[in-house]
């Protein structure tokens, strides 16, 4: 059992103002894992003002990029020796299979850490240009104090998405994480804790969402970074344009995955598990419509239900299971109702349904295909957030792009094809942040993040560091830049 009695603020475990716990679940057993705290609007007022101090006052603000960089390294190598303890406790939390998790919550945080910390490690922050009257450095400073808000299908990696690019840039960050993953999040106090990163500079604050709107609305407060629901974001959004506070939104998708009549289909079946089962259907980026050539229609259909069919059902723990339980029983009941509303809409289930018979304990979905669906359909349009497919026909590329296209997401997609120059073709009138030619896998090298109801900003690759800069120009004649 594990038991979390304090949260993390500068720099230290401090109890919490509230009296609020949550008890974190195993999405597999329905066992308990352990106790979270909650914190209230006053606990992340705490975290705030401790990050403004630290930004303002302590020595973080005044650090060069190479000393941050030396520290952001050793933060790293924190996290990496806590990764497989951490990937073990996610699946725990959130049912995503461990052979994913070791990747999503175990490798992956450290890496991108190292990445962020290796692009400002020598970056100028001041560029010199020519004026009409003498010159004028252009300076790159941090946006200030960002308010992280992560949701719970892969806790660390997102979280981290946000933490790495702001520290690097010299900001500050309060996180506050789902309540259905709140234990590991805790697991970034320590890794900071032991690699010396000055106090404030990372608060972590488990809470509710009155303690999101809490964190979104403080007056001290530069910037939000979110990732979540697009009915969240859209609030979260709104309360920023009245503050007048930038904000980063990685919202819902309903991604297409675009098979072309000259597919090799065991290249697609193979793409399937990454692009669109990838963690028990619980990504935002999946492509949960395949639309397919009408005159191969029955071809694919039956190949996507075969694939369906053989995903491993069972505990994450196990090495060998390529589909989980959802995150929670609230979840669970979501997922199934989506089902049944297209059931009764007069889509044909092809496969899947319902509970597995052979899991008696956890929240588990039948990895679950339909035939039968128009793009107009609920299930063709809302998200869902579960193993649930929907395979669409279409005549000719031309209704395929539109198809793809007609959906108020944007998030990401993909096509297979044997020709990648009409797949490159195709790729580039798919309006969507991300877009797979013959496999969807995400690049951190790269920037992602959605258009349309998917999103604002980018995540990941050196323009993320965007997300956290503000621009100052300062005027100077050339007379007194010489004596400097």
């Amino acid at each position: 059992m594990i038991e979390h009695k304090s949260l993390y603020v500068d720099g230290q475990w401090v109890p919490t103002d509230s009296t609020d716990s949550v008890e974190v679940i195993e999405a597999a057993t329905e066992e308990s894992i352990g106790w979270a705290p909650l914190g209230n609007r006053r606990d992340i007022g705490r975290a705030v003002e401790s990050a403004r101090h630290a930004l303002d006052d302590g020595p973080w603000g005044r650090m060069g990029a190479t000393e941050r960089a030396s520290l952001l390294l050793g933060f790293a190598d924190e996290l990496e020796a806590r990764a497989d303890d951490t990937a073990t406790l996610v699946s725990r939390e959130n049912g995503m299979p461990i052979t994913l998790s070791r990747v999503a919550n175990g490798s992956a945080p450290a890496a991108t850490l190292r990445m962020y910390a290796n692009l400002v490690a020598d970056a100028e922050i001041e560029d010199v240009r020519a004026s009409q009257r003498g010159s004028t450095i252009v300076r790159r400073e941090p946006v200030g104090v960002v308010g992280a808000i992560t949701p719970w299908n892969s806790p660390q990696t997102l979280a981290v998405m946000k933490i790495a690019p702001a520290l690097a840039m010299g900001c500050t960050v309060v996180l506050k994480p789902s309540p259905e993953t709140s234990l590991d999040a805790f697991v970034f106090g320590e890794a900071a804790s032991a690699a010396g990163i000055p106090g404030g500079v990372l608060n972590i604050v488990p809470g509710d969402r009155d303690a999101g709107a809490a964190l979104v609305s403080h007056p001290s407060v530069d910037k939000i970074a979110f990732t979540g629901s697009t009915v969240a974001g859209r609030a979260i959004g709104a309360e920023c344009g009245r503050l007048i506070r930038p904000c980063t939104l990685e919202l819902g998708g309903k991604s297409a995955s675009i098979v072309l009549d000259d597919a090799d289909l065991d290249v697609f079946v193979a793409g399937l598990p990454d692009s669109s089962f990838r963690n028990n259907g619980q990504i935002c980026a999946l492509q949960s419509r395949i639309l397919a050539p009408r005159s191969r229609y029955d071809e694919i259909v039956d190949a996507v239900a075969d694939h369906a069919r053989n995903l491993v059902i069972g505990n994450p723990l196990d090495p060998t299971v390529t589909c989980g339980p959802m995150v929670s029983a609230v979840h669970r009941s979501r997922v199934l109702a989506h089902i049944d509303g297209a059931r009764s809409g007069g889509a044909v289930l092809v496969t899947g349904g319902g509970r597995p018979a052979d899991q008696e304990r956890g929240w588990f979905v039948e990895p679950t295909v339909f035939a039968g669906v128009s793009n107009s359909d609920p299930i063709a349009r809302e998200e869902v957030f579960g193993p649930v497919i929907v395979v669409i026909p279409y005549d000719g590329d031309d209704d395929a792009v539109r198809i793809a296209n007609d959906s108020n997401y944007g998030l990401g997609g993909s096509v297979w094809t044997q020709d990648e120059t009409r797949g490159l073709e195709i790729a580039r009138r798919v309006r969507t942040g991300s877009f797979g030619i013959n496999y969807y896998t995400l690049d951190p090298g790269a920037p992602f993040g959605g258009m349309k109801d998917s999103g604002l900003g980018r995540e990941l690759g050196p323009e993320a560091l965007e997300a956290y800069t503000e621009y100052k120009s300062i005027y100077a004649s050339d007379h007194w830049l010489h004596k400097q």
